[in-house]
């Protein structure tokens, strides 16, 4: 199924229940991610847009590439939080080549790589990448038995989980460690899991998010990050030969996220425009936004709301003509 065709497929699926229950189509549609982060600032989005310019947006469940696809179509207006590098190859095919989407110049700075609770650092001696590569060391991480230790490398529809088993892949930990996709609460649940029982246990990690907040968690030690060893194709790009065709076995570049829209809304509704490009997100925010909705299971929506009558100057002045 394409993006474009499965993008459709998903807002009549959204616009029929929205019909049902008598609500009218929205001026705008924003994708919302499913990390928490990201969550939270689709909301915000939402809210802003209502109390500065009277529009109606519509935070609507999606994938990355799906809501890319809807970029480039304008069927979808705003993404609040795309990664870089992990989604390089989307901004050069829709920004920089198709110029149909746009990315704000506002990004909050960000780092990605592999953690370790601190009882796998100090007790089983995992500290750097190589240690996952140790079938002695790994066996710590073995929970049901196989021979193989289990780490958690991010949600299915993230792309920086395919880049974690390009990674696993080029370093060689792909044969020690099972790699596990599952939804973010589920994969932040057992690292809760882990630390209430001193158990061992590593996983894909990023900041800002709230388990810095909430453990002593070890980042391990990789090669610093070389652009000429750092090849990705994506399954998109080459379904059948993505991970062959792919190496990286060195550290992530230095990270940062961005807010992107469609290039259409420049037209559509130029002061939108101009008020993404002015959001400046701190990294304790995205923090505060996780702890919110990850650990006091706040509704998203309410938690917005509340966020931006506390910062109601700040988005008056994103706002302003």
């Amino acid at each position: 199924m394409t993006a474009r065709r499965s993008f459709r497929r998903l807002i009549l699926a959204t616009t029929t229940v929205m019909l049902s229950v008598g609500a009218h189509a929205a001026d705008l549609v924003i994708a919302m991610p499913n990390w928490s982060s990201g969550e939270a600032t689709a909301n915000i989005l939402k809210v802003s847009l209502k109390k500065e310019f009277g529009l109606d947006a519509d935070a609507v469940p999606m994938g990355t590439l799906i809501a890319f696809a809807g970029l480039n179509t304008g069927e979808v207006d705003i993404h609040p939080e795309v990664w870089l590098p992990n989604l390089d190859n989307l901004v050069k095919k829709y920004v920089t080549d198709a110029g149909t989407v746009a990315i704000s110049p506002m990004g909050v700075p960000a780092w990605q790589g592999i953690c370790a609770t601190s009882v796998a650092a100090d007790k089983y001696g995992i500290k750097n990448i190589s240690d996952l590569s140790d079938p002695k060391k790994t066996a710590s991480l073995d929970t049901d038995g196989d021979g193989k230790g289990e780490m958690w490398i991010g949600a299915e529809t993230w792309s920086s989980t395919t880049i974690e088993r390009i990674r696993a892949n080029s370093y060689g930990y792909a044969r020690t460690m099972r790699l596990l996709e599952m939804p973010e609460d589920v994969g932040m649940a057992a690292v809760d899991a882990a630390e209430a029982t001193d158990r061992p246990m590593v996983f894909g990690c990023y900041a800002p998010h709230v388990v810095f907040k909430l453990h002593d968690i070890v980042r391990l030690t990789e090669p610093p990050f070389d652009a000429a060893k750092w090849k990705i194709v994506l399954p998109s790009e080459d379904p059948s030969s993505w991970l062959s065709k792919s190496s990286a076995a060195v550290g992530w570049d230095t990270a940062h996220y961005h807010i992107a829209y469609a290039n259409a809304l420049r037209e559509k509704h130029p002061e939108v425009a101009r008020f993404l490009d002015r959001i400046d997100f701190k990294p304790e925010e995205a923090i505060d936004m996780s702890y919110a909705l990850q650990v006091e299971r706040q509704d998203p929506y309410k938690f917005a709301e509340q966020w931006v009558a506390k910062n109601e100057d700040r988005v008056n002045g994103w706002a302003k003509p």
